[in-house]
């Protein structure tokens, strides 16, 4: 049974979060069971291909380019995918007022779709798109369509999916490809509404994130081997100020010599398992 396979590391992190309220940070691995691939493996060592780099696709229009034309054959599989046990056991933690908030590093709206409320998200979301020329944002799926309408030869594509809605697709496929324009403006400077490499986290966000992390009374990682500054400096703050720092993850996290618990059990076992058990 779950329950006694569990029992050990659910009482760990019921002694260690009782009486606390605890905010979580949640990074790529709590959507991994959701069908949607990861950066890192469990040495926190990349895998794949260098990902996209924020001054490259502001500067190349050939960048932009191919980013758009992978992306095209990766969106439908980010906006097919749905919550997973994890998620759904956050936001009934949340709910029932057992953890002070919630802060992803994803992109993929999945803890919105499970109900969580007020989710800080890091890194922006796939299931918008700003221009860059206006400011303006569109829905991703009104710029999906436009990109199907303008490359029907990349119908029936068949390319490896890849992190946050990239795929692996052979560059002879990319030259032919018509960038969209900007809905509002005509411009042709789209970006999705995330945060890139090489690209700093808004700074609204991120004071929105150290405020979460003053006021709650703990912290508790989900899936994120930390390796981003963005997450790791979370967890400096939340140690700074003598709280405790927990962590749900397979594999190395850049904070494993801060941590006073960290469990290797899967996410979306151990979740469900805590919101059932009160604390």
């Amino acid at each position: 049974m779950p329950d006694d396979l569990h029992r050990e590391p659910i009482d760990q992190l019921r002694e260690h979060m009782a009486g606390r309220h605890f905010l979580v940070l949640t990074g790529p691995g709590i959507s991994t069971p959701s069908g949607i691939p990861d950066y890192r493996d469990s040495d926190g060592v990349r895998r794949g291909r260098q990902p996209m780099m924020y001054q490259e696709f502001l500067a190349k229009p050939e960048a932009r380019r191919r980013y758009w034309a992978r992306a095209m054959l990766g969106w439908p599989r980010v906006r097919q995918a749905r919550p997973n046990a994890a998620h759904e056991a956050l936001a009934a933690l949340q709910a029932e007022q057992r953890i002070s908030g919630l802060i992803t590093q994803n992109v993929d709206t999945l803890h919105d779709q499970a109900g969580s409320q007020d989710v800080i998200e890091l890194h922006g979301s796939l299931h918008r798109v700003l221009c860059l020329d206006c400011e303006q944002r569109s829905e991703r799926q009104q710029i999906q369509l436009l990109m199907e309408a303008q490359n029907p030869y990349l119908a029936g594509v068949d390319a490896v999916q890849a992190p946050d809605g990239d795929t692996l697709l052979d560059p002879t496929f990319e030259a032919r490809f018509q960038v969209p324009h900007c809905p509002h403006c005509g411009g042709e400077r789209l970006k999705p509404d995330v945060v890139f490499f090489g690209e700093n986290v808004a700074a609204a966000t991120a004071a929105r994130a150290t405020r979460a992390v003053e006021e709650a009374e703990g912290l508790l990682v989900v899936g994120s081997s930390l390796m981003a500054w963005s997450a790791f400096r979370l967890c400096r703050a939340i140690k700074d100020q003598g709280k405790p720092l927990l962590a749900i993850n397979r594999g190395r996290t850049r904070a494993d010599e801060l941590l006073d618990l960290k469990l290797e059990e899967p996410c979306e076992q151990l979740l469900p398992l805590l919101a059932h058990h009160p604390f």
